[in-house]
């Protein structure tokens, strides 16, 4: 039986011509700044981002942390949803490495608006309080169901926290969605921000690797804590052929990805037991609320993979499926005759 993987885009396997990418990739040492796949990697998302300089790490989350450590001090406070990917999947990371508070905003699929911003920032010169020092917004969205963020509200909050004076941070893990779903820029979306983290792993489909982006002397910063983190890669050239690959064959496609996923939330959305708005699905990523009194989530993703569809449930009552460069339309086809089957 084939399996049909909608548990992450980090499930992806490079493609042949990725795998050969990377077979034949010039390399030497990146600590020494002598890898040059990985300088030219690093300048080719300099480019992309609109950034002066950019720094070739294992993941996305040390990408996070690191941009985390460089802006803000022990007792600071950073602001963001309190569903993003740092307050929920980094394992408590801002907390130990860099010893900051951490305040969550509510809002619907991930978002919040200027005014909750607004709301949230401690007032200056109040010792009692926690510095607010770090803006972070996560775009697109994970546990938001892949949504981007409207180009007029980014600017507005991003617009509050500059005035208040804090750091911003943009975890861009999967920007580039965002990018084919709206048509903006990647540079633009990143033009309000100090830093920006962009991930290879994912719908970009390469094994490995994420990069900072931000000023040259942020990036000076962010190589002591890569050192200190343990991000040295050494002969990375050969990790970074494959995010390079990614990014020079593998971004418009992503396109696919998105009308598959809509396609499997406009189908979903028509049978019982599961309740789901399409209309919300812009990206990669569906989460979907099941029917307690039919099943609950975990029974539901176990009965599917039962039938060779692999996804996750992430809460009692509901399910996360997401799409990715291994996933085809004909997958998604089978997938929806399962899921007619189980729930009729």
């Amino acid at each position: 039986m084939k399996r049909i993987n909608l548990r992450s885009d980090t499930q992806t396997q490079p493609t042949p011509e990725m795998r050969r990418a990377m077979a034949e990739a010039v390399v030497g040492d990146e600590q020494l700044c002598e890898d040059p796949t990985t300088n030219r990697l690093q300048a080719k998302v300099c480019e992309l981002l609109g950034k002066e300089a950019a720094i070739f790490l294992p993941s996305a989350t040390m990408a996070n942390q690191i941009a985390f450590a460089v802006h803000a001090e022990g007792g600071d406070e950073l602001i963001g949803h309190h569903l993003s990917h740092p307050f929920i999947y980094e394992a408590g990371g801002p907390a130990y490495l860099s010893r900051i508070m951490m305040r969550g905003l509510q809002g619907a699929r991930g978002m919040f608006s200027p005014a909750d911003l607004e709301a949230a920032i401690h007032p200056a010169g109040n010792y009692h309080l926690s510095r607010s020092r770090i803006l972070l917004v996560e775009n697109t969205t994970n546990l938001g169901g892949g949504a981007v963020w409207p180009r007029d509200q980014l600017r507005e909050v991003c617009a509050v926290a500059e005035r208040h004076g804090l750091r911003r941070h943009l975890d861009g893990a999967r920007l580039l969605n965002a990018v084919v779903a709206s048509g903006v820029a990647a540079a633009e979306y990143a033009s309000h921000f100090d830093t920006v983290t962009i991930c290879f792993s994912k719908g970009l489909g390469a094994p490995v690797g994420a990069c900072l982006a931000g000023s040259d002397e942020l990036i000076k910063q962010a190589w002591r804590f890569k050192h200190m983190y343990g991000g040295a890669m050494r002969q990375s050239g050969i990790l970074a052929a494959g995010a390079l690959y990614a990014l020079e064959h593998h971004v418009e496609r992503l396109a696919e990805d998105h009308a598959n996923a809509r396609r499997l939330a406009e189908a979903i959305a028509a049978m019982p037991h599961i309740s789901i708005d399409p209309d919300c699905v812009q990206t990669n990523i569906i989460i979907f609320e099941v029917d307690p009194h039919f099943m609950p989530a975990a029974a539901l993703a176990s009965r599917m993979a039962e039938c060779g569809v692999d996804f996750f449930s992430i809460t009692p009552n509901s399910c996360r499926m997401v799409t990715h460069l291994n996933v085809t339309a004909d997958d998604i086809e089978t997938t929806i005759e399962c899921f007619g089957d189980l729930l009729s």
